[in-house]
């Protein structure tokens, strides 16, 4: 239709999900866990400024992708909004100060907070339960406890939790300042956290 009407030119067309799907291996539903399955989503741009294919080797999270239409459009992108145009990116070398990680929130099927790097992912989540068992779902908490560690290089199918693993404390205190600082930045407060109690990496089972 955007051909016969003469617009294709003049269009950008944004392929994406705002969740992946985890089929309930995760958790007791498909989608809510900050595992890949479920928060590596498909995304593809077609038209002025996305022209050349290839991809970006970046991490880019949904709430970059408003800025980045706004911008293709010509359209100044509002200082409040969170985000930030990706069209840097497709220009050789990109912008040097683009964010080394991305932020993840969880609700509805538990409380929880992530944050990932290229290599590294580490999660929380809130220790709530109901008189049930199951884990409370609320907007934030003040305490997280430790849920999951991964190294994406050498598992990305995430099937090796490295949380509490005595080797990994400095990973977990890099990720844990990476995690409160995107927290805060968007309003909430610093959370206490809870530690995962030290295990014997030789016991530790697939998580």
């Amino acid at each position: 239709m955007l051909k016969s009407l003469g617009q294709l030119e003049n269009t950008v067309i944004l392929y994406t999900s705002d969740h992946g799907n985890h089929f309930k291996t995760r958790n007791r539903e498909y989608k809510r866990s900050c595992h890949e399955a479920s928060i590596h989503v498909p995304t593809a741009f077609q038209g002025p400024g996305f022209e050349g294919g290839g991809r970006i080797n970046e991490l880019v999270s949904l709430v970059d992708l408003p800025p980045t239409l706004l911008d293709a459009a010509g359209i100044e992108v509002p200082e409040e909004m969170e985000g930030r145009s990706i069209l840097p990116l497709l220009s050789k070398g990109g912008p040097p100060d683009w964010p080394e990680d991305v932020f993840v929130q969880i609700s509805e099927s538990q409380t929880g907070r992530c944050v990932r790097t290229a290599r590294w992912k580490y999660s929380v989540r809130c220790p709530d339960t109901n008189e049930q068992g199951v884990p409370v779902s609320k907007p934030d908490s003040d305490v997280y406890a430790d849920d999951f560690l991964y190294d994406l290089d050498a598992d990305p199918w995430e099937l090796t939790n490295l949380i509490g693993m005595p080797t990994y404390r400095e990973i977990v205190a890099d990720m844990r300042r990476r995690l409160v600082a995107r927290m805060t930045a968007i309003g909430e407060v610093e959370p206490r956290f809870i530690d995962a109690p030290p295990i014997d990496p030789f016991q530790r089972k697939p998580h």
